[in-house]
Order: C-alpha cells, then sequence, then structure tokens
C-alpha cells in the first residue's frame, strides 16, 4: 500500500484512447502512480513509444496490449472476450504478424460501418473521420465521437447504444483471433495473457463462468483482470476466488480513454477505484525477461 495505486489498463492515442504515450506518462506522474501499462487495442504503438522516449525510474512500466478473440466453440458469449498481454518482447515477429492482420480487419469494416450510417440519413465520410482522428487507428469509438460532434447524437454512448454497438443497424462484425492462438501469441513472445473485465462476458448457454476460466487456463491463460471500474464488491470477490482456485494471477485497471471515457480517471477509475501495487510486483515477478 505504501507505493501507492497502479493502472494496468491504459489506451492511448495509438488506438481508442485521447492522450498521447508521453500525455499517459505526464499523468501517471502527476498522479503519483506506482506502476501503469498501455493496453491498446491490436497495436502496441503506444508501448513502443513510451520506451523510445525513456521512461523514468518513478513510474514501473510493462508492455501491454488487449485484444478481442473469439470465444472457445464450447462456450458461445453475447459479450467481447478480451484478452490483455503483458511484458511480451515489442519486437516478436509472430506477434507483429498477427496484429497487423487485426488492424486490417479493424481498418476493412470502417467504410461498411459508415455506408449503413449513410443509409439512415447520417452523413459522415470515411476522409471526414480520418481527418478528424489522424493519430493512431480508426475505429467505432472515432465514428461515435465525429456523430456527436455533428449532432447526430448527444454522446459515444448514445452513438453506440443506437447504432454503433453490436447487433445495432450500423454494426459490422470484425475477423477475431482464436483465443487460444491470442494467448499462445502473447505467451510466444514472453508475455503473461490474462483475461480481461470479465463482468462483460455474456454466456449464450447456461455453461458458468468457471468452466470457461478452466478452458482458457488449459490453453495457458495466466491470469483475470479482477480490479476494474465496472466489478461490483461481490464480482471481485467472485474473480479473485477463481484466480486462487486455478493458480491465475490478478491484475487491475480503469480501462482509462481520455476525453473518448470522461467518467473514467486513470488510477482511480470513477472515483473510489484501487489497485494495490502488490500486483503489479507478483505479475512482474512472473515475467521471464
Amino acid at each position: 500500500m505504501e507505493k501507492g495505486r497502479i493502472d494496468l489498463h491504459i489506451h492511448s492515442d495509438a488506438s481508442d484512447g485521447t492522450l498521447s504515450a508521453s500525455e499517459i506518462l505526464d499523468l501517471a506522474r502527476e498522479l503519483d502512480l506506482g506502476a501503469i501499462a498501455i493496453t491498446d487495442h491490436d497495436t502496441i504503438e503506444g508501448s513502443k513509444a513510451l520506451i523510445e522516449a525513456g521512461i523514468p525510474k518513478s513510474v514501473q512500466f510493462l508492455t501491454g496490449i488487449e485484444i478481442s478473440a473469439e470465444p472457445p466453440l464450447d462456450f458461445p458469449c453475447a459479450g467481447s472476450l478480451h484478452i490483455l498481454g503483458y511484458g511480451f518482447r515489442t519486437d516478436d515477429p509472430a506477434l507483429n504478424r498477427t496484429l497487423e492482420v487485426l488492424r486490417k480487419a479493424r481498418k476493412d469494416r470502417n467504410p461498411q460501418m459508415t455506408e449503413r450510417l449513410n443509409l439512415m440519413g447520417i452523413d459522415l465520410s470515411l476522409n471526414e473521420i480520418e481527418d478528424h482522428f489522424r493519430e493512431g487507428q480508426i475505429g467505432r469509438p472515432h465514428i461515435a465521437q465525429l456523430m456527436m460532434k455533428k449532432g447526430f447524437v448527444t454522446s459515444v454512448d448514445e452513438a453506440f447504444d443506437k447504432y454503433l454497438g453490436k447487433g445495432k443497424a450500423a454494426y459490422v462484425n470484425k475477423y477475431r483471433a482464436d483465443c487460444g492462438r491470442v494467448i499462445e501469441m502473447i505467451t510466444g513472445a514472453g508475455g503473461i495473457p490474462v483475461l480481461a473485465h470479465p463482468v462483460f462476458l455474456e454466456p449464450l448457454n447456461d455453461e458458468p463462468l468457471e468452466n470457461l476460466i478452466r478452458a482458457l487456463k488449459d490453453m495457458g491463460l495466466r491470469g483475470i483482470e479482477v480490479y476494474y471500474p465496472e466489478h461490483s464488491p461481490g464480482l471481485m470477490s467472485l474473480y479473485s476466488d477463481l484466480a486462487r482456485r486455478y493458480d491465475l494471477l490478478m491484475t487491475g485497471g480503469t480501462d482509462f480513454h481520455g476525453s473518448m471515457k470522461p467518467d473514467i480517471q486513470m488510477g482511480s477509475g470513477k472515483g473510489d477505484f484501487f489497485v494495490p501495487y502488490a500486483l503489479y510486483e507478483k505479475l512482474k515477478s512472473e515475467i521471464r525477461d
């Protein structure tokens, strides 16, 4: 506790956050965070930018990634299964090849979504979106932000709830890598694969979460994101119990996106969120340099 709080789930403008990697580092120092990880969607450019700029000794840092994955066939989910990766080598060839495929999948669905919005009378073009957001990879959050700026919706949440969320009229599915392959890829690059925010998983059958955890553990999963702003005390207790039962590491973070999610602040979530430094120390001790 004496080393304060940490945040191991942060997004930069390399994906769908609004702060650059250097701005994230400056904010982490201002907030006196003990350790951080930039976990952008399908890209490690944010991690690379911090490594190249140089990280001060006052803030501990882990390379990070967040990847949307297909759940196991026996455990279909209506929600999104995301795998976090920590402490991997950024120059790993297999990792970088797979991330390139995933980024292309994200990019390829953007024109399809804008076309669907146009058919509903929402006047947006892909060039217009790219002009507004020159950094990082364009995706649904950026489309939602432009919809808000042009007055088609009043918030990013409304854009997702009415148009861009899964199952909505402008939603276009995208390729997701098999979860076993994602876990193998992170492990192969020397990293620790962790199940992100299990609260968002919505099983389409009667299989309990524990069975999914067991299946992912058999594939090589090493941890669970226990601490998360949307996790109630009861859920955190449940996920902690599962982590102990299956010998999994516990991690935590705010899922900070800057002004893209203005109610979530780095390190403190909605105000009283706290991830203890001891979790970083345990995670770091399991990473083989």
